[in-house]
């Protein structure tokens, strides 16, 4: 059912939505940028509607939401072992149609990557409800288009698009339509706007040889990226983490375990016992995102890992373009079909 809704019906919305729910979106935030005078778009918990920043691509992802930089999963004592507490209430998290796409990715790496799920993220997951912000034209560095990630028809609890101080909602949950068709001032059909094309194309090739491993285009990123891991920090798809141990105690009986965001393209994370070190150049790592983005989760689940966001083209201090890297593997694959490798 879709509603038409003025800024007031819209925010009255809200305010009935939060009697039920805890509500996440991108929230402009005033000199939170790289410079005191740039503001940033995170992700946060909003009190009303006028906090929702619906018209800019966030400079993060949505899913801290489910997995946070930092989360504490138990405490831990000499005989005991307890969960963390988790706030139960259900949560509405709105996201555009790349972050959603990037979200079922997320799934199948928590879910149903192997013979358990995991148990701390499906106990958030359950909680989570998703809201599609509408996105009627591209950003900066996007590429969604080709990725294939510019258009959700469900998989959300409703969506919205603000145009003129009104607002067009498509609920796809009926036991939301109360809320919106109290507030609205007329009854509509809805189709949430999505992107139909970007400024920036790929070419994903359909076939990746293995030669493609000791390509020379991967050298050049030994010396340009200097792996600070913001690209995989802003990704909503990179689901890396390590474990760290907080003990209160001299013994080390007393702390607590966290699950830490991490990074393939920071020194250390390919560390193993013995100190032994995989992929120990940046070039190597840069290899092993990037194809695994495009190559490795498509023999596993059948469809692409990137989704296309530009998040990791936007915030490089070295002016990497992972978009860039895409196009340099097709022209390599298309050199070694030439040569008949």
């Amino acid at each position: 059912m879709g509603y038409v809704l003025t800024q007031e019906g819209f925010s009255d919305a809200i305010s009935q939505l939060r009697k039920t729910y805890r509500i996440f979106a991108p929230v402009r935030k005033k000199g939170a940028g790289r410079f005191t005078d740039v503001d940033a778009i995170l992700y946060d918990e909003v009190n009303g509607s006028e906090e929702i920043e619906l018209h800019e691509k966030s400079d993060y992802s949505a899913k801290e939401v489910l997995t946070p930089l930092s989360e504490t999963l138990f405490y831990f004592t000499e005989g005991v072992c307890k969960e963390a507490d988790l706030d139960t209430r259900p949560v509405l998290l709105f996201l555009r149609s790349c972050d959603l796409q990037a979200m079922k990715r997320q799934d199948q790496i928590y879910l149903a990557n192997g013979m358990e799920k995991d148990f701390f993220y499906q106990r958030r997951r359950e909680l989570v409800h998703y809201v599609l912000i509408g996105c009627s034209h591209s950003f900066e560095n996007c590429f969604c288009v080709d990725m294939k990630a510019n258009v959700s028809e469900d998989g959300y609890a409703f969506s919205v698009d603000e145009a003129d101080g009104m607002y067009r909602i498509n609920v796809l949950d009926e036991g939301l339509d109360a809320v919106f068709s109290a507030a609205a001032t007329s009854k509509e059909e809805v189709v949430p706007a999505h992107v139909t094309q970007n400024e920036v194309h790929v070419r994903v090739p359909e076939t990746i040889p293995a030669e493609i491993m000791k390509h020379p285009l991967w050298d050049e990123y030994t010396t340009r990226c200097i792996g600070c891991g913001r690209c995989n920090f802003v990704c909503p798809t990179c689901t890396c983490f390590t474990m760290q141990d907080v003990y209160y105690s001299d013994n080390g009986r007393v702390g607590e375990r966290r699950r830490v965001g991490s990074s393939c393209m920071v020194d250390g994370y390919s560390n193993v016992a013995g100190g032994g070190q995989y992929r120990k150049t940046q070039g190597e790592r840069m290899r092993f995102k990037v194809l695994h983005k495009i190559l490795d989760f498509r023999k596993r689940f059948g469809y692409d890992m990137c989704v296309g966001c530009g998040r990791c083209d936007d915030v490089c201090g070295e002016y990497i373009s992972y978009s860039n890297i895409i196009n340099k593997v097709a022209d390599a694959v298309d050199a070694m079909e030439k040569e008949g490798r």
